[in-house]
This record gives structure tokens, sequence and C-alpha cells, in this order.
């Protein structure tokens, strides 16, 4: 949506008549009568009797005069109050809105109602009574219904409420899968993968239906080879909507990443993306060419990673997942991409090391209870990426082969520095993976061993 402009300052008619008191809307200043005038303007403007056929007329539609769109702008930003939300619900306003939105092709009129609908819907009391229609959404159009369903899933009350009316309309699920895998509008993709994402995190019983859909719809179709593994369409659709939203909204890409990242969460997701091997290799080249190419660089600053965590969380995750998968494809073939995969992971935990070092002066004027809130909640963050990190390290650490080692010396990847990182982040949780490396690295290099276990004598004891 565009910014809605600064509404017009009020008359001085009607601030003198606000000033009186029995004209204002709870305790605002806002002009009841000034408000009923504007929502009769919305009426007559969608009236039939105002309605027009010509295609000039036609055309005059499509447009908002600016007296009345500076007025209706006014409302939007004045229905972020809760008084005025809840007058605009006793008087019907939702009504108005969804009357208007069924007769009119206005875009920007449309935008401005749905805005309103959003603002009023952030209230518990009013989310609840305009959840309870029944037929809300069949008037908007996909981007304003996306919108408008994300402000009332993230409202507690009334979540499942939605969550239900989801799954029991099979149509839902069809439409967002061709607006993910057709779309080429990087905002309504990015509404429809949130709506996507939060559906998902609030339901594991309807991200199961989903996947279990397109399983079934896939099987009903007929297939050349019947041996063929079955087409799990969720997946397909979310890569392709992902794909969209790279390179334009970065933010969409990690809505989208953390749909995939949810899949993965129950066997049934992970066997959507690597049973089918086309599934499977576009997830995988699509994610290991954002590790290597795109995210965390050997020449971007260590505090890039505060930018990148989330995302690089939910891509570490979901590799990590295919990789414990035990799926035997080309596109795992071991040394073809465990190298730089740990060199992508060992420059990330470096860079995590960086971010966590604290400043020993700071010359923040915060309170020392705000400033250590938000470390808090940075250093949350850093810490789920270390853990996904350090796990999917150690994932890669067990399957590396001794011709693999040898190639990671060479090429810098498994250097003593690199190594000692390593070692320092998965020691002590994942002991038993770096004693195996140690042990394949003294057949290949022992100087190098040597060095690591004399600057971790737990291994030196151990081994």
């Amino acid at each position: 949506m565009d910014r809605n402009p600064s509404p017009p300052p009020p008359s001085r008619d009607e601030d003198e008549e606000a000033a009186a008191g029995g004209d204002c809307i709870g305790s605002t200043v806002y002009s009841k009568h000034w408000l009923f005038g504007v929502l009769s303007g919305l009426i007559q403007m969608v009236s039939p009797e105002n309605a027009k056929s010509s295609s000039d007329d036609e055309e005059q539609q499509m447009e908002l005069d600016e007296e009345m769109e500076n007025e209706i702008c006014r409302v939007w930003d004045m229905s972020m109050d809760e008084d005025v939300a809840l007058f605009l619900q006793e008087f019907n306003a939702p009504d108005i809105f969804m009357g208007v939105l069924a007769k009119s092709r206005c875009p920007r009129l449309r935008e401005i109602c749905v805005g309103i609908l959003g603002n009023m819907a952030c209230f518990q009391e009013i989310c609840v009574s305009i959840s309870s229609d029944k037929n809300l959404g069949k008037s908007l159009y996909i981007r304003e219904r996306e919108m408008l369903l994300l402000t009332c899933l993230s409202q507690t009350e009334v979540a499942s409420v939605w969550v239900e009316r989801i799954r029991d309309n099979p149509a839902i699920y069809d439409s967002i899968c061709f607006i993910m895998s057709s779309s080429t509008n990087v905002d309504l993709l990015v509404k429809v993968g949130e709506v996507v994402d939060k559906l998902f995190d609030l339901d594991e019983k309807l991200m199961l239906e989903w996947i279990r859909i397109g399983a079934v719809q896939a099987l009903d179709q007929p297939q050349e080879d019947s041996e063929q593994q079955p087409v799990f369409r969720i997946v397909p659709c979310v890569l392709e909507a992902a794909k969209q939203v790279r390179s334009e909204n970065p933010e969409g890409l990690d809505v989208y990443m953390h749909v995939l990242q949810l899949l993965t969460t129950v066997d049934e997701g992970i066997q959507a993306i690597v049973q089918c091997p086309d599934t499977g290799k576009d997830t995988w080249n699509l994610l290991f060419d954002l590790v290597c190419h795109e995210f965390c660089q050997s020449d971007d600053p260590p505090i890039i990673l505060q930018e990148q965590k989330t995302v690089l969380a939910s891509v570490f995750s979901v590799l990590s997942a295919i990789c414990a998968s035990q799926t035997e494809q080309e596109y795992l073939k071991k040394g073809k991409v465990d190298l730089p995969l740990i060199d992508s992971l060992i420059r990330v935990l470096q860079n995590i090391e960086h971010c966590q070092k604290k400043p020993e002066n700071s010359v923040e004027s915060n309170t020392e209870e705000t400033k250590k809130s938000d470390l808090t909640q940075e250093d949350f963050h850093l810490k789920i990426l270390k853990d996904i990190s350090c796990e999917f390290l150690s994932n890669i650490f067990q399957v590396l082969t001794k011709e693999t080692v040898t190639q990671g010396l060479k090429e810098g990847q498994l250097s003593k520095q690199k190594c000692s990182c390593a070692f320092e982040n998965l020691l002590p949780f994942y002991s038993p993976v770096v004693e195996d490396f140690l042990k394949i690295l003294r057949e290949v290099d022992k100087t190098l061993a040597g060095n690591l276990e004399e600057s971790f004598p737990s291994l030196k004891i151990q081994t």
C-alpha cells in the first residue's frame, strides 16, 4: 500500500464544535458529525442511482475526487484510535466499507477502505466482530484479502476461527498455490507468504493437510512411469515464490525460507522436499546458492550477519534436514557440496563471535534495563543461528572422506584457523564427531592434527 497522505487539519468550525464536548468521539476531539458526513458520502458514491454505464463514466469511477480522498484518508488515520474504531463499529461502518469494496472499482478507494478495516481489526473486540462475518473476504481482491487475513490471524482470540475456515475451504489451498507459482507481483507474493507462514506456525494440522493435498493431487494425475514419486505441490510453489522475491524483497525471502523450515519440522514435510528428485534438487540448489554466493560472503563486514541471521538460520536448518534425510541423490554427492558449505558455516560462526563481543564502554544513553533487553533479543537470535550452524557442521563432518579432507587442506577450507573455529564451537557437545574427524586428519596431515590436539587438550587425552 502507498502511505496515506497526512490528513488536513480540522476546520475552525469543527474545532469549535468539538470543544463543546457533545460532538466528540470518546475522549478524542474528533467530530461525530463530520465522520457521519464522510460515511454518508461513501454510501452515496456506490449507491445504485449513481451507478454509471458509459465508458467515460466507468473511467471516472476508477478515480477518486481529491477532496473525498483527503477526508477518507483522515478517517484512515483516525481509525488507529480505539475510541474511533469502536465508534465506527457501533455505527456499522465495516458494513459500509464492505459495501464499497463490493461495488467500487477505484483502486485508491478500495485501498483506503481495507486500510481502515485493518486498523479496526487490530483491536480485539472489533476483530472478533469482523471475524464473525462468514462472507468477509468475498468482495476483496486477493492482495486486500491477504492483508486483512494476516491482521486477523495475528489476533489470538480469532486466529482459530480463521484457520478453521481455511481448512474447510480447499479452494484456498489451490488459490494460494496458484499465486505462489505464477504471480510476478512481489508485494502480493510477500503478503501471501506471510499468511502461509502464519498459518503453518499456528496450526501444524493444516500444514500437514496441505502437504497431503498436493501428494493426493499428484497421485491422481496420469503418470507415464508408475514408479515415479508423487510431486508435492506446496514445496515447488514456495520455491517459485522465493525465487521471485529473492532479489527485490529480502524480507519476503526470509518469510519463504521460514515456511520451508516449518515444513521440515514434520517428517511429511521433509519427504515432500526429498522424495521427488526434481523438488529436492531445486530446493538444494536454491539454498546452496544463497549460502555460498549471496549471504555472509568473505568480503562482507561481519556485522552484516545481524541483517541475515534469521534467514540464514532457516536456510541452514532446511539444508541440514535434507542432509540428515539419508537420501541418495546426485546433488548430495559428497565432496561436491561439503567444502563450500564448511567454508560458509565457519565464516558464519566467526562472524557470530564478532557480533557477540560487547563493547567495553557504551556511549548509549539508554537505561541499563533497556540495553540488557535489546542485547538479549539479539543474542537469542544469534544463539539460534549458532546452534543450527553447529548441528549442520557436525552432520557434514560425519561424512567427510579422506579425499575430501585432502582437498579441503589444499583449497584452504580446512586450514588450522578454520579447524580451530570449528572445534571451539563443536566442543564439547559434538566431541565424537570432532574425534572422528581428527582420525582422518592424522592420515592426511599429522602435523596439523598434532597442533589442534595441543590447542584442545581434552581431545588429546581422549584419543
